[in-house]
């Protein structure tokens, strides 16, 4: 057996989401969240107008447009998009992922869209986005979190383009910086880059979003939880913090004191700061392990919030998919049980190997603290299961 590290992480929540909450967080920090109240008036209100306002300034989204928030997570912000503004237009879809898929897959199965176009990469691949017709509407993911990949930058969206962009961007948004300019919809949830609690989601609306809300009527039937069509007024109440159900009271003062958190961070910029520093620390560890490498082969287009790993050393050589997948769960079940890092096997449907998550609430200290055990964990599993 090899010899355990001496120093473990002070945090071992490495978890791709809901994400390691900001540090020195503690339950105290909701102390003053209004619950048991209606959230249409008085306090309550003020809170979701402020977790509203906090956000367009923290990400410096520009004065023209707006923000919403949504049920369901980052998934019902996007479905919302898709469900209220398609029809109009083609359809482009680029999907390298399991989420970029379920869009993907909404749009062919679901909407059922006659004019569609489907742009689909393997894990650890970006979609050639040459490809894209910007005369349609375009669907795409801006980080994706189950394979690793991100998109470098928005040079490929023309600033005339006629259809309107849609970007998940939900692994992205507080950690990397967004050309707001080339996106018309743009969707995340607080679960993720701000370690908030889960259940809502965030959209962005350019002025071009919320004109083609004004004018196009899609020709199936909107549920009500995905209707955002009362965002296309100027003067909106969504924009105020109406939400169209209930929201948590809660998980929005959470969400708040993330905010708060992220300002003392220094913004954006200290956030991304944040963000780098923790993929360099684990970087400099992939760097010198003979055993693992990088899903995502391309160094531009690499994730620097959800790295994602694959096995790379001879002790797997010609081995199984199901063997791999069996040193990848041994190796966290004995992270987990050492308390030196939760929930670092990757997503399920993705190639066996490692994720692990450095956003910007992840400290850096902790991120060097952790190769060493996973060197540790690798061997301790490969001694038992190759």
């Amino acid at each position: 057996m090899s010899q355990k590290p001496s120093t473990r992480p002070a945090d071992p929540r490495f978890s791709s989401g809901p994400t390691k909450k900001r540090p020195g967080w503690e339950l105290a920090a909701l102390s003053g969240a209004p619950l048991g109240r209606t959230h249409r008036g008085g306090i309550p209100k003020a809170r979701l107008a402020e977790a509203i306002e906090r956000t367009g300034a923290m990400l410096e989204i520009p004065d023209d447009y707006r923000v919403i928030i949504t049920p369901a997570s980052d998934t019902g912000a996007m479905e919302g998009a898709m469900w209220s503004l398609l029809g109009a237009r083609g359809v482009d879809v680029f999907s390298c992922d399991e989420f970029g898929r379920r869009w993907l897959i909404d749009a062919r199965d679901e909407l059922k869209l006659s004019d569609l176009r489907l742009f689909e990469a393997p894990f650890g691949v970006a979609p050639d986005y040459d490809e894209a017709d910007f005369s349609r509407d375009v669907i795409f993911t801006w980080n994706a979190t189950s394979s690793g990949v991100r998109i470098p930058d928005g040079d490929w969206i023309p600033a005339n383009r006629e259809g309107l962009t849609l970007c998940d961007a939900t692994s992205a948004a507080f950690a990397m910086n967004l050309p707001w300019d080339k996106l018309d919809v743009t969707t995340f949830s607080w679960q993720k880059c701000m370690g908030g609690e889960a259940q809502h989601g965030i959209a962005v609306l350019s002025p071009r979003a919320r004109k083609r809300l004004a004018e196009h009527k899609p020709a199936w039937p909107v549920p009500r939880i995905l209707q955002w069509f009362e965002a296309a007024a100027e003067d909106s109440k969504m924009f105020e913090g109406s939400t169209i159900n209930t929201p948590s009271l809660l998980a929005t003062e959470d969400y708040i004191d993330s905010l708060k958190w992220a300002m003392r961070e220094g913004g954006l910029e200290g956030l991304v700061a944040r963000t780098d520093a923790n993929f360099e620390a684990l970087a400099d560890w992939v760097e010198s392990c003979d055993w693992i490498d990088y899903l995502t082969a391309d160094p531009a287009t690499r994730s620097h919030t959800s790295i994602t790993l694959k096995f790379s050393g001879k002790a797997l050589e010609g081995k199984s998919e199901e063997e791999r997948w069996a040193v990848s769960r041994k190796m966290a079940a004995l992270l987990d049980r050492e308390q030196a890092a939760f929930d670092v096997a990757p997503h399920p449907k993705a190639p066996a190997g490692l994720r692990i998550w450095c956003g910007p609430t992840v400290d850096t200290d902790d991120v060097r603290a952790l190769g060493p055990w996973l060197d540790w964990a690798y061997h301790e599993a490969i001694s038992e299961l190759v």
